[in-house]
């Protein structure tokens, strides 16, 4: 098979590691890549949001498989004109895409489908968020609808902290003259907080079936101890603790399923990836949230325990054949500790060197991922904010815990840093 992944980031790096183990893939490419992709698979330089692009590219080099990893992507329709043209995509259509561009939209299924989530209300004035906050009081949550790259959502603890985001999502300022303007075509999203355990369960949908894809729990917050801003993610393990087998069961019943239905009841067929955001509360499993594609970097922890075997099921899902596929998931642990750039989610600089890379001994059980990172004469060189992804496997947590600080540890980078309690037991 000649296939094609969409991305630049850990989450492709991964995809793109297991699918070439799979001999059913005969050439992979990725458009844009990173440094750690380039060696490893035909990297392209490629506007993989317009769809008309994407499609002669597949034209002009056979391509039989395109995965697609981000989310901007799925938003702006991609998956849509491949499937016109008769080509086999993995990752929903923009109306699907809907679950994680629009979190009202997702409330509303919630609404629908009668769905345990927190209570909300949807504003599209400022004002009138900052008035249902003081009436409602902190802890509460404060979610940006739109995308926001996995920084869109604000656990105020205090009211001031609410206002703060609440502005942010307005893009409130002040003029010359002190009066406020802001974006009126901006959306808020605020919800009672939860209290619980986060995790996240993946599941693959292919319109018809639905199969599990392994769980995971992320650490979003930029230091030790859940402290400092949010972040895309900072580390992952797989599988998540909180994830039982009953409690998989019931998230199956209670809020996968009457959300696929739901989509079907509105003319709207899901296939890809379906990534759902719970906490699991005393009373049971609630949805915080549903992203269209896997997670980043959570992926990567699902990817090292997969291996080969999750191109099968991701062909499988874009073929519509998931009746016929199951994983063969190994009991074992996976960890990933994503290395950042200082400044990180803030400000910072890039072009920072990344060196010893190169003396990493990796394999099936380590992995050091790429994700803003280009190659140099001087080495690999830092161009985002999150640049590595170190993930390691074990047959017990606590090892596959050690590997991976083992391996940060020997990456000299001096304008990194990462945090140092991923996997840690309370």
């Amino acid at each position: 098979m000649n296939i094609l992944v969409l991305g630049g980031g850990g989450r492709e790096h991964a995809l793109v590691w297991a699918i070439r183990q799979n001999p059913r893939c005969d050439r992979i490419h990725c458009a844009p890549g990173n440094a750690g992709i380039a060696a490893i698979a035909e990297c392209h330089d490629l506007d993989i949001c317009n769809g008309q692009q994407v499609v002669e590219f597949c034209s002009r080099h056979g391509i039989n498989l395109v995965i697609i990893g981000p989310e901007a992507p799925l938003a702006a329709g991609v998956a849509d004109r491949l499937r016109l043209a008769d080509t086999p995509v993995f990752g929903p259509g923009r109306d699907a895409a809907r679950l994680e561009t629009s979190k009202a939209f997702t409330k509303a299924i919630c609404d629908a489908a009668g769905i345990p989530t927190a209570r909300y209300a949807v504003f599209r004035e400022a004002e009138l968020a900052h008035t249902y906050v003081r009436e409602r009081g902190v802890p509460i949550v404060v979610k940006d609808d739109g995308l926001a790259a996995g920084k869109g959502v604000t656990v105020a603890r205090t009211l001031a902290e609410a206002r703060d985001a609440i502005d942010a999502i307005f893009q409130l300022s002040a003029t010359s003259s002190g009066v406020p303007i802001g974006d009126s075509d901006r959306t808020a999203v605020i919800e009672d907080h939860l209290d619980g355990v986060e995790a996240s369960l993946f599941v693959l949908a292919d319109g018809r079936d639905v199969l599990p894809f392994g769980t995971a729990q992320d650490y979003k917050r930029a230091y030790d101890g859940d402290l400092g801003p949010n972040t895309g993610g900072m580390g992952a393990i797989s599988p998540a603790p909180a994830l039982t087998e009953s409690i998989v069961a019931r998230v199956l019943d209670e809020i996968i399923h009457p959300t696929l239905a739901e989509l079907e009841h509105r003319q709207i067929r899901f296939q890809g990836v379906l990534y759902a955001g719970l906490m699991i509360c005393k009373n049971g499993p609630h949805l915080l949230e549903y992203n269209v594609r896997f997670g980043d970097p959570e992926c990567q922890a699902l990817m090292i325990r997969l291996g080969g075997q999750a191109l099968d099921a991701i062909l499988a899902c874009a073929n519509g054949e998931l009746q016929e596929t199951g994983l063969n998931w190994a009991d074992d642990h996976a960890l990933t500790v994503v290395m950042a750039t200082k400044g990180y989610p803030g400000s910072f600089s890039k072009g920072s060197v990344i060196r010893d890379l190169e003396d990493i001994a990796q394999s099936s059980r380590l992995q050091v991922f790429h994700a803003g990172t280009t190659p140099s004469p001087d080495g690999t060189l830092a161009t985002g904010g999150r640049v590595l992804a170190v993930t390691a496997r074990e047959d017990i947590a606590s090892a596959a815990r050690n590997s991976a600080y083992r391996a940060v540890r020997d990456i000299d980078w001096a304008d990194g840093f990462y945090r140092t309690d991923i996997g840690r037991q309370p």
